[in-house]
């Protein structure tokens, strides 16, 4: 609850969601991919945790795709100001939570619990998104008359840095302490299944995991 509590009283200092530095290309890329998977799903009813520039919610709305919003920061203007540990709706109430670069604005202590209330309020879907830092090689190859191929391939032997709190991450994927695995087996241990897994391949640092609830195996 104190990390939402920092990241809110951040936003009251600082608005890096409307600098337009922020939008980059790349981040717009991730965007498209967030969008999809969540429309792939067909959902009825869709949250979204962790509002950010509201870019996402009001593409959805804007194809009249039942959207709620909901984060900590009241600035933000979400439709719902709440925490993720402690979401204010009922079991089972929507078809699909999308928490996108949002979890690791708090402790990794409470990645469970929040991950077990993602969770509690889904139907059967969740999907996240969270940052990972894992040293990678990005190629694309166009070539004529061949489909283009994007390819990110890790580094043969990665150096985990030390991740050290700038009052915004508490922890990244691929910092020491913090391997994809780890963090993996972890949404796992919260009762999720997970489906798929990638990176984004034009904003590499955003990785993607489409879950279910265990029981829809």
């Amino acid at each position: 609850m104190s990390a939402y509590k920092n990241k809110a009283k951040y936003f009251q200092k600082l608005d890096p969601y409307f600098d337009v530095k922020y939008d980059s290309k790349e981040r717009f890329c991730s965007y498209w991919h967030q969008i999809n998977e969540i429309i792939s799903l067909k959902p009825k009813k869709i949250l979204e945790v962790g509002i950010g520039t509201g870019f996402v919610a009001r593409y959805l709305k804007g194809r009249n795709i039942n959207v709620t919003s909901l984060d900590i920061a009241h600035k933000l203007k979400p439709d719902v100001t709440g925490s993720v540990l402690a979401i204010p709706f009922k079991t089972a109430f929507f078809d699909v939570v999308s928490c996108y670069e949002v979890l690791e604005h708090l402790p990794y202590k409470n990645f469970k619990n929040a991950l077990i209330e993602l969770s509690r309020i889904s139907k059967k879907h969740i999907i996240l998104s969270l940052p990972d830092v894992t040293a990678v090689y990005r190629y694309n190859i166009e070539l004529p008359r061949i489909k283009a191929i994007k390819m990110l391939i890790s580094h043969p032997f990665p150096r985990a840095k030390i991740h050290k709190f700038d009052n915004y991450h508490y922890w990244e994927i691929g910092k020491k302490n913090y391997p994809l695995k780890k963090i993996e087996y972890d949404i796992i241990l919260s009762g999720l299944k997970i489906i798929k897994t990638y990176r984004v391949f034009e904003s590499y640092r955003h990785r993607l995991f489409l879950a279910e609830k265990e029981y829809f195996k």
